[in-house]
């Protein structure tokens, strides 16, 4: 008997997803340009991490509802301890047909005998040059040669082809592509050529991509007798052989001519997050789901909530190069291991989704009733696996001690996509609106001293900051990209000396009449002026601390807002 391929991982235009990419880790021990910002990025701490009960746990919930091939990815997947032992629990699940690996090639020669007794199938191989010293300059390492060396060992162990993923950059590389295709003549390899995509810290631009029909066509140039090749419908490269050449050679054209309509890929990062497109910033932490003690019924609604998500297509190279996304070394080595589908600091997508609303059992049931509504408007149909039958789900019942309201409140400044967007208040009434704020500087004895006695180098500490938060009440707008443009009724910032902590307080309080409170331009005045206070006082010393910027109370609007004094000091 032939069951229906699971609803959860069937999206909105009928797409079904069989292939999973895992990373392993985000660590790596390459730093390719194109892959990690000069600086560097920041690991995600090892706890939050998925353990490799949870990888395999996930692996197993998707391979149970219909995936059948797994690529492990990285950072660099070879440098995981356990590596070994992750593919040797996949190679035991009925179901998986391919278990496929991503790596630089660095580790390769000394591993590759344990991978293929560990039951691994496909090998790619990422490798951007093939000049030694340009290798060095692109990846900011040396190891050239070992890289090599693997792509020998795993032929020789009869991984046929291996394939070879080149990202190609003008200006570094485009020069070689006759190279790397003479190189299928008598090694059984694929190379894959790559167009340059855009990722947060690799300074894509667009004259340094190489389109596919340019690539194409210098190399017909060579080969005019380049013979095209038969892809199969999910293959994300079109494929071509010089006849006579041992293996083959494949174009990956993210960027000039999108494959979105057959893709059938998603993603989980190291951290866990769901991914259902390489180039959307859309993530759901499946981590945060397990850990909280969902039932498998509720992480497969979860995840077809997501899936139903998914967009026809990605927004376009132009679009994506001004997109926030993680650096790809954090998303699982998203241009180093592009045979895949484009199905994808850190940026997160819809509010009701984000891995920061799963940290309690109350918000979980409310991302969970979310889930469904989102589901029940892309057609995703839940039901549960054991059965073959598509059932209802289960209500579920939120126990939890903040109020419902609380459990239940959305993000505003985030549209459908999860993308920044400005309120629209067209439709309110325009009233009169209060709000007060403050902060406190926290001074040393020498400071507060040369202030409270106006003896400080820069002057009037006092009243050049009362002027500063003013002023800045008016610049608001321009300095909080998503808040209103406001006329000001009035403005007043107002300071006064705490003697017994060498502080100083600052209040402000700003009023308007329009259709959007004022409590953002408050808060922007008092945080201003305790900054100047700071700046009038570093001369002096910089051991300084800015505290307590809070909102006092706020009338005026759909609902007022007055602190509890008595809470606090």
């Amino acid at each position: 008997i032939v069951l229906p391929f699971s609803a959860f991982l069937t999206d909105n235009f009928g797409r079904r997803h069989s292939y999973l990419r895992i990373s392993l880790t985000e660590k790596c021990n390459l730093r390719c340009q194109y892959c990690m910002p000069e600086e560097g990025v920041k690991l995600t701490p090892r706890g939050q991490l998925l353990s490799t009960s949870e990888l395999l746990t996930l692996a197993r919930l998707f391979v149970r509802e219909g995936v059948d091939k797994i690529r492990l990815t990285g950072g660099e997947p070879l440098i995981r301890p356990d590596v070994l032992d992750i593919i040797t629990e996949l190679r035991k699940l009925e179901g998986l047909k391919t278990i496929a690996v991503t790596t630089n090639g660095i580790n390769l020669a000394r591993l590759s005998p344990k991978l293929k007794d560990a039951g691994l199938d496909l090998i790619n191989v990422s490798l951007d040059s093939l000049v030694p010293a340009k290798f060095e300059f692109i990846v900011r390492r040396k190891g050239f040669h070992k890289v090599m060396e693997g792509i020998d060992k795993a032929i020789e162990l009869g991984y046929n082809p291996v394939k070879i993923n080149c990202v190609v950059m003008r200006g570094l590389n485009e020069d070689e592509l006759l190279d790397f295709v003479a190189l299928t003549e008598e090694k059984p390899v694929e190379v894959r050529f790559i167009e340059y995509m855009p990722f947060d810290g690799n300074k894509w631009n667009f004259k340094k991509m190489v389109s596919y029909q340019e690539m194409l066509d210098r190399i017909r140039q060579r080969w005019p007798n380049l013979e095209t090749l038969q892809a199969a419908q999910a293959d994300t490269a079109k494929m071509f052989k010089v006849p006579g050449f041992s293996g083959q050679v494949g174009f990956i054209t993210s960027m000039s001519d999108h494959f979105c309509g057959s893709c059938n890929r998603l993603r989980i990062t190291a951290d866990g997050n769901l991914k259902v497109c390489l180039f959307g910033n859309s993530e759901v932490s499946l981590r945060d789901v397990l850990r909280s003690g969902a039932s498998e019924d509720e992480l497969l609604q979860i995840i077809g909530a997501a899936v139903g998500r998914k967009k026809k297509q990605h927004a376009g190279m132009f679009s994506i190069s001004q997109m926030k996304n993680r650096p790809m070394v954090l998303i699982g080595g998203a241009l180093r291991d592009m045979n895949e589908g484009l199905g994808h600091a850190r940026t997160r997508g819809p509010s009701a989704l984000r891995s920061s609303t799963l940290r309690t059992p109350g918000a979980f049931c409310t991302l969970l009733m979310n889930a469904k509504s989102t589901a029940a408007q892309h057609n995703v149909r839940f039901y549960h696996s054991k059965d073959s039958s598509f059932a209802p789900s289960k209500s579920t019942s939120c126990q939890t001690g903040e109020p419902a309201a609380a459990a239940a409140a959305q993000l505003t400044h985030t549209d459908a996509q999860g993308r920044a967007a400005m309120v629209d208040v067209g439709g309110k009434a325009a009233t009169a609106r209060t709000a007060s704020a403050c902060a406190t500087v926290l001074l040393g004895p020498a400071a507060f001293r040369l202030l409270r006695e106006n003896q400080l180098a820069k002057g009037d500490a006092m009243a050049v900051a009362q002027l500063a938060g003013i002023m800045a009440s008016k610049q608001t707008a321009a300095l909080i990209p998503l808040c209103h443009p406001l006329p000001l009724d009035h403005a007043a910032v107002a300071l006064r000396l705490d003697e017994p902590r060498r502080a100083v307080v600052v209040t402000a309080t700003c009023r308007t009449t329009g259709r959007t409170g004022v409590e953002m331009e408050a808060l922007t005045a008092a945080a201003v002026a305790a900054l100047t206070v700071y700046d009038m006082c570093k001369a002096v010393s910089h051991d300084i601390v800015i505290t307590d910027v809070k909102l006092l109370s706020k009338t005026g609007g759909k609902r007022d807002f007055h602190r509890d004094l008595s809470q606090t000091d």
